[in-house]
């Protein structure tokens, strides 16, 4: 099985310099090897596969076989590195909370402890006779979060 650490290595010697970081690097027990990048600005096909003839090149097919697959971490896919929340900051993001709640919010700030959420929620006010919709900042630890995805609105 070939060594997800030399890799991750290639990779990020592969990128030095650029404005595009590795996120995750798997291999699986058939060597069927996925490395998912992103980057500050955006990720293009042709930075795939510029990275892609990278590490084929520094691993031998005849000494040991392999499948390999790059490709960029998609929308839908959670948050997994500091670096792509501060990437998305003033953007909306789904979050998923430990508790099971789950909520659409403006990503305000982030720092290595966690992140400050936005968003609107509605709340009974002293003198009012209806809930009216207010705007609520929050601060969550990465503790209290099960996931974070960028969240795009079609409309």
């Amino acid at each position: 099985m070939i060594d997800v650490v030399k890799i991750r290595e290639v990779a990020e010697a592969a990128l030095e310099g650029t404005d595009r970081f590795v996120v995750d690097v798997k291999c699986s027990p058939a060597n069927e090897i996925e490395v998912v990048i992103d980057a500050d600005s955006s990720v293009d096909l042709d930075a795939c596969v510029e990275l892609s003839r990278k590490i084929e090149e520094a691993f031998d097919r005849e000494q040991e076989d392999y499948e390999l697959s790059v490709f960029s971490a998609g929308v839908g896919q959670p948050l997994k590195l500091l670096r792509q929340y501060y990437k998305l900051v003033g953007e909306s993001v789904e979050v998923l909370l430990t508790s099971g709640t789950k909520m659409l919010a403006t990503l305000r700030e982030v720092s290595p402890e966690g992140i400050t959420l936005s968003y609107t929620e509605r709340k009974l006010i002293e003198g009012k006779k209806r809930k009216v919709e207010v705007e609520v900042e929050d601060f969550h630890a990465f503790s209290e979060i099960k996931w974070v995805k960028e969240y795009l609105d079609f409309k």
